[in-house]
């Protein structure tokens, strides 16, 4: 089933239809990012963006390192 999560952005609001699950993953990490009942600039989304792309980025890191220790087992 479909859910829709919203969100405004300079004055324009957003809505998104994305799956059951994944709406609660998501609307609990923009509760972090952005304000869910008001406006968000631009420069709001550009750091929420960095910040998604740096945690995906230590991720990575993180799952390399494990693949490597476990190559040497």
């Amino acid at each position: 089933m479909n859910v829709k999560v919203s969100l405004t952005l300079n004055a324009k609001r957003y809505d998104i239809d994305v799956e059951e699950d994944f709406a609660h993953f998501l609307t609990g990490h923009m509760k972090h990012d952005f304000q869910i009942d008001g406006n968000n600039d631009l420069r709001a989304l550009l750091q929420a963006y960095v910040r998604s792309n740096f945690a995906l980025y230590a991720q990575e890191k993180e799952i390399t390192a494990l693949v490597d220790q476990l190559q040497t087992i």
